[in-house]
């Protein structure tokens, strides 16, 4: 699989998204979507200390043993943990990344991401605290999550000599939002761009057609993202799926190679509660979409914006 560059982190172009670690699937059946993804090439795991309240960097630690070095590990804090549990207070921060470590059976993270902003704790302080992690070496790199253009300008002045070398936030065909500066603001200071949710919450995957019952056991069918679900949306999936087909590729290698077209994404994240979705995700970024190409997708999702 190909790579991209985080900082001096050489990532698969294909992530995996650890977030239905203890939500959605026990350690045993997570344990077996880490291995299908390192056994196709994934080398970059994204977590966050918030998912499964902590059981989501349990289980990829226990998955990890023996193989910790194979894999470049991406966590996040900054979410409420609990009452007084949260935020990017330098001692939050410290508390945090031991917390992470120890879940994580680890000695270090390879890219800290504060989750959100903080408010209340001045950028340059939340800064100082991670250089310390890695000037320590319990964090290879730092990057921030749900950030905007200004927050992110904002803590590019206020950076001395650890800054953040990526924005993890909500990108997909049906969430443009990052086009409206934040990737031209990515591309301007050299940082990475992840986004998540690339799938729209599997609307992207195929599995869900216009005038077909939603499949049973699906986030969809469970009522998570009910929004995006709309009889509109899933006649543009139709055309997408029509337009993929007569080239001879999937919507799913549509939605990943689209992603991949913007020159400051490093890695598509995607998650997976089943083995063999990681082995389909890995095996879905070949397709190089033409200006041709790009142009007839954006024509086929006026209708979404």
């Amino acid at each position: 699989m190909q790579t991209r560059k985080i900082g001096s982190l050489d990532v698969s172009v294909i992530g995996l998204g650890c977030n239905n670690f203890g939500w959605r699937i026990d350690a045993n059946a997570s344990a077996k979507v880490v291995e299908m993804a390192i056994a196709s090439g994934i080398n970059f795991l994204d977590t966050a200390d918030r998912y499964g309240n902590g059981s989501s960097e349990e289980f990829l630690g226990r998955a990890l043993e023996g193989r910790r070095d194979q894999v470049i590990i991406a966590t996040k804090f900054g979410m409420e943990m609990g009452k007084g549990q949260g935020g990017a207070s330098s001692k939050y921060v410290r508390k945090a990344i031991e917390a992470s470590l120890r879940r994580l059976r680890t000695d270090r993270v390879d890219l800290y991401q504060l989750h959100q902003p903080d408010p209340k704790t001045p950028i340059a302080d939340t800064l100082g605290a991670l250089d310390e992690l890695v000037r320590s070496g319990k964090a290879r790199e730092i990057g921030c999550s749900n950030f905007t253009v200004e927050q992110i300008r904002e803590a590019a002045t206020a950076a001395q000599d650890a800054r953040f070398v990526s924005v993890q936030n909500e990108f997909s065909l049906f969430h443009r939002e990052p086009e409206k500066g934040v990737l031209q603001e990515c591309e301007k200071q050299g940082t990475a761009f992840l986004p998540y949710f690339p799938l729209a919450n599997g609307l992207l995957t195929g599995k869900y057609r216009a005038g077909k019952k939603l499949p049973e056991g699906s986030r969809a069918a469970e009522g998570f993202g009910p929004k995006i679900f709309t009889e509109t949306n899933l006649q543009i999936v139709e055309e997408l799926i029509e337009f993929a087909g007569s080239r001879n590729h999937t919507i799913l290698e549509l939605a990943f190679g689209w992603l991949l077209s913007h020159k400051p994404v490093a890695s598509v994240i995607a998650g997976a509660s089943k083995a063999e979705q990681v082995r389909v995700n890995a095996h879905s970024a070949s397709w190089q979409l033409s200006p041709d190409d790009l142009r007839e997708i954006d024509a086929i999702m006026q209708r979404a914006r």
